[in-house]
């Protein structure tokens, strides 16, 4: 093999080996343990709280920070998420020390466009 064949084929066997080494390496194994946000150990006092569930639900979310969790003051919060109308919920001290303990609360909306929903807050 001469000089020239041998650049080309080295010079190929790299760009090959390149691209294929950083696509193993992005494997899909599961690194669930070092990540914060981990849904098989929620955590609200790291990750504070979402709704888990809302009865009928039609486009309402709810997102709770762990700076409020944390703190354990009364703060309602709307729902609204993608909905066209407005409802909103109000978490207790109390409701926030059961978050505190990793434990999911139970609520009820305000009446909005003529209904209510029953909101399940859990650790994110």
């Amino acid at each position: 093999m001469d000089r020239k064949s041998f650049i080309k084929k080295t010079a190929g066997a790299i760009l090959l080996v390149g691209p294929a080494y950083a696509l193993m390496s992005c494997s899909s194994s599961d690194d669930s343990n070092n990540n914060n946000n981990n849904n098989n150990n929620p955590d609200c006092l790291v990750n504070g709280a979402e709704a888990s569930s809302i009865s009928g639900n039609h486009g309402h979310s709810l997102t709770v920070s762990n700076a409020d969790v944390n703190a354990a003051l009364e703060k309602s919060y709307t729902i609204d998420g993608s909905a066209n109308h407005s409802h909103s919920v109000t978490l207790t001290a109390a409701n926030f020390a059961t978050l505190s303990t990793n434990q999911q609360v139970i609520l009820n909306s305000t009446t909005g466009n003529g209904h209510t929903h029953s909101v399940t807050v859990s650790c994110a």
